[in-house]
């Protein structure tokens, strides 16, 4: 593990939420609901980029509601940075949550095990989103024995490429760098984004310029996980353009033309029923990939649209499609 940031912000305090019956009984009787919320997410028309992201997003709020944490636990609004949003919330899995609450333990050191750590990217058209809306993708991930960071990061139209790709690699690298602190082993770390998060996570990674003023390369990240990300098309011709300076072409961002140093294995998804990020972005950023000699896995998350591609890997929707299983399975044999 290469030396840590000397400026590297450290969590101080840890805090356990764990299930109970009430929530168990509290989601049962939603169920109803939440079928139709997932219809609701499912029939997402096709409108503007920008506009669908937000109505994802909206609806995406509503499953952290209902469900159930499964014993995880999760550490709040660490800073990763010194600029407004460059913070994240970590998840830990059951064990690790309720060893965390014994302060004694820690002090004594029973907490032997290091466990696989994932950097989670939320999309929003690089315009919304926040950490709090998708504790639902932390809660599955540490529930199935990832610790989870999910992270916030600067926003357009105030901040433009490549400031959002800046806060990313930066949340990586910081995670990467105290992953032994949180428990977690950094040969064992995963990186995954959705929608314009995919964006993020693969041009982060892809070219080493963004993780290098961290002393992180590409090839110190174990694998990269793409769900339905626009890594190859005109923003010049979609709303979701605001998030790119006006001079800018897609020559000088799309991470499928920046590709740079020993790249880690990648897994990219799409989504059967997305209308809003084409399949043709996975297939140009697969093919540049493979062309440059990276390791590249592809896959279709059947009946999926590009809000549930992500949305399906909460608890209370796990049977709109199979994405938790395709990320889990890429998962277990990667970590």
């Amino acid at each position: 593990m290469k030396d840590s940031n000397p400026n590297k912000a450290r969590p101080k305090t840890y805090t356990t939420d764990l299930a109970n019956d009430e929530m168990t009984s509290h989601l049962s009787q939603k169920t109803n609901k939440l079928k139709l919320a997932g219809a609701s997410i499912a029939a997402v028309g096709v409108m503007t980029f920008a506009a669908q992201q937000a109505q994802a997003i909206s609806a995406l709020s509503v499953l952290n509601t209902f469900s159930p944490n499964g014993g995880v636990g999760v550490t709040k609004d660490i800073l990763y940075g010194e600029e407004p949003l460059q913070d994240l919330d970590i998840y830990y899995p059951k064990p690790l949550a309720q060893a965390m609450q014994s302060q004694n333990s820690i002090d004594k050191g029973i907490i032997n095990d290091s466990y696989p750590m994932i950097v989670f990217v939320h999309g929003g058209s690089w315009e919304s989103g926040n950490k709090e809306q998708y504790a639902f993708v932390g809660q599955s991930l540490a529930q199935a024995g990832y610790i989870t960071a999910v992270i916030n990061y600067r926003k357009a139209p105030e901040h433009v490429y490549p400031d959002y790709v800046k806060d990313t690699a930066q949340a990586i690298a910081w995670s990467y760098n105290n992953a032994s602190d949180l428990h977690a082993d950094p040969k064992r770390f995963a990186v995954i984004g959705h929608s314009a998060g995919a964006f993020n996570a693969v041009a982060a990674v892809s070219d080493e310029d963004f993780l290098a003023p961290y002393n992180v390369s590409p090839n110190d990240i174990s694998a990269v996980i793409g769900i339905a990300g626009p890594y190859s098309y005109d923003f010049r011709q979609y709303s979701g353009g605001t998030a790119f300076a006006d001079d800018a072409t897609p020559d000088d961002v799309m991470p499928d033309r920046h590709i740079k140093g020993k790249q880690p294995p990648y897994l990219l998804l799409t989504a059967e029923n997305d209308k809003v990020v084409h399949d043709r972005n996975t297939i140009k950023m697969t093919q540049a990939l493979k062309d440059y000699g990276a390791t590249v896995e592809t896959g279709e998350i059947k009946g999926a649209s590009h809000a549930t591609s992500i949305a399906a890997m909460s608890s209370p929707l796990r049977w709109l499609n199979d994405v938790r299983a395709q990320v889990l399975n890429y998962l277990n044999k990667s970590l």
